[in-house]
């Protein structure tokens, strides 16, 4: 595996490399240069704690790499693929993953506030206890991710497939999961205060313990889903009807006039397929 040093020496000289190619050098490549060159980039290895701020990033692949600490804020990482990667502790604030792919890959502890992940693959990765703040994560598919423990607040997960996500313990305040897929996720002991959940499809979701106050669940589906413990008390557009198809009980709290409904038998959840085995890391090259 390659070292701390070298790596990052090769990373820094890689993109330096492709940020002064000669214009006739771009153009033979058949555009601009930077996208073209690292489009074609594979590495593995260890860079931990070091720093890729700002680097352009775009279409690389790192397989098994070891990013955990590491600095890339503001780094053009657009249509890369994280296949089995650390990125733990990484300060990626403001990054632009967009229609990256990071199967199987870990970002517990990060800092992805402000970070773009719209239409990202991102289904059974780590993000527990990751800082999302205002982070972009529409259209995104992230089926059976790990999101427990998360600073989301003010994120947007406007279109997104949550099927079977963890939202445990998460700070949602201000989160948009408008036409959401939230089929069976866990977002139990939550705080959603004033996320929209309009039109969002919860049935079999967990809302155990949670807080919801001043959430909008505008002609949200709520089919089965567990409301137990819940305070919804201050929910927006939360109607009889949606609490008949819901599962809930004396320890619901509901807004005034509605009542809950018990439920019978084990709520069902959504199993989402197990996530990729990630890829070994690439053997290092020989001295």
């Amino acid at each position: 595996m390659f070292q701390h040093s070298r790596l990052t020496e090769f990373l820094l000289g890689l993109f330096a490399a492709t940020s002064i190619l000669a214009p006739s050098a771009a153009h033979a490549l058949g555009g601009d240069g930077d996208k073209v060159v690292a489009r074609v980039v594979t590495f593995g290895g260890a860079c931990e704690k070091c720093d890729l701020s700002g680097r352009r990033m775009s279409g690389a692949q790192i397989l098994g790499a070891n990013f955990s600490g590491a600095a890339l804020v503001g780094s053009d990482m657009r249509s890369v693929r994280v296949l089995g990667a650390n990125f733990s502790g990484a300060d990626l604030s403001r990054a632009d993953l967009t229609d990256s792919e990071m199967i199987g890959s870990n970002f517990s502890n990060a800092n992805l506030s402000n970070a773009r992940l719209r239409g990202v693959q991102a289904r059974g990765v780590a993000f527990s206890s990751a800082i999302m703040v205002k982070a972009d994560l529409r259209d995104t598919e992230a089926q059976g991710a790990n999101f427990s423990r998360a600073d989301l607040s003010s994120a947007q997960f406007n279109d997104t497939s949550l099927q079977g996500a963890v939202l445990s313990r998460v700070d949602g305040r201000g989160a948009s999961f408008r036409d959401a897929a939230l089929q069976g996720a866990n977002l139990s002991s939550g705080r959603f205060d004033r996320a929209i959940f309009v039109d969002a499809s919860m049935d079999g979701a967990v809302l155990n313990g949670g807080q919801f106050d001043g959430a909008d669940f505008r002609d949200a589906s709520l089919h089965r889903a567990a409301l137990f413990g819940a305070d919804l008390s201050g929910a927006r557009n939360l109607d009889q009807d949606q609490i008949n198809h819901a599962c809930s009980d004396a320890s619901t709290r509901l807004p005034k006039g509605l009542v809950p409904r018990t439920c019978r038998g084990v709520t069902p959840h959504w199993s989402p397929k197990a996530p990729p085995a990630p890829p070994a890391p690439p053997a290092p090259p020989r001295p």
